[in-house]
């Protein structure tokens, strides 16, 4: 398992709540993805965040609006247990394996090699305190956007593609790609407008207050106005 850079940044956990997004005010993917396929939330809901994140999420909808008339920004995910990141996580080496074994019958699989695939993409889900899964502390989202007619915006791939295509700026340079990065680029920006940081690796993921928008904020002098050097939500379970 890969230990990622941002997992050394210490955390202060601010006891801040978790609370429910207002559901009414934006898209949503339903039913939830990950519910679906048989992750059990217990008695917690996947569309909780912590409340400055909120307050953050519904300023970037604002921001949006403004920018794009109609436009709405869509909830795939948001909090997610422990147990669910665990099952998330198995559930998408058993597609990498089932894949690699349709294209090589017979052959013994590389399981570590896939392993460090789906850790590219999904963090470990880890119960040390001090290293949560972003997802855990209620700090993280992941969204995309829907136009003025209630379309699903195309990004050019989808939520959670194991793929370089996932790469928040892998379609810049590349032909017949314009559509596509700007319209990550709409996405970004209301998001980074009011504060959240973009996981390097995922064009849907954004953070705020969580250990990876700290170390990003520490990489990123753009984000100086909320620097911070420690991150402030820890597991929110």
């Amino acid at each position: 398992m890969v230990s990622k850079p941002y997992q050394q940044v210490p955390i202060k956990e601010c006891g801040e709540a978790l609370v429910a997004i207002p559901l009414e005010q934006f898209a949503v993917v339903a039913p939830h993805p990950y519910a679906a396929l048989g992750a059990s939330y217990g008695d917690r809901s996947p569309y909780y965040v912590r409340e400055r994140v909120l307050a953050a999420l519904l300023q970037a909808q604002d921001y949006l609006q403004q920018q794009q008339p109609g436009w709405r920004i869509q909830i795939f995910d948001a909090y997610r247990p422990i147990a669910v990141q665990q099952f998330m996580v198995d559930y998408t080496y058993q597609q990498l394996l089932a894949i690699w074994q349709q294209d090589h019958p017979g052959e013994m699989p590389p399981t570590e090699e896939l392993r460090q695939q789906v850790y590219q993409f999904w963090a470990a889900p880890s119960h040390d305190r001090a290293t949560p899964p972003p997802h855990s502390t209620g700090a993280a989202v992941d969204i995309t956007l829907v136009d003025e007619k209630g379309q699903v915006v195309d990004m050019g791939s989808a939520i959670d593609e194991i793929s370089e295509r996932s790469y928040p700026g892998h379609f810049a340079d590349k032909p017949k790609g314009d559509r596509f990065h700007r319209h990550r680029l709409i996405l970004s920006d209301a998001m980074q407008q009011t504060g959240f940081c973009q996981h390097p690796n995922e064009w849907w993921h954004f953070s705020k207050g969580d250990q990876m928008w700290a170390w990003l904020n520490s990489e990123n002098s753009k984000h100086s106005s909320d620097f911070s050097d420690v991150a402030y939500y820890g597991r929110a379970e």
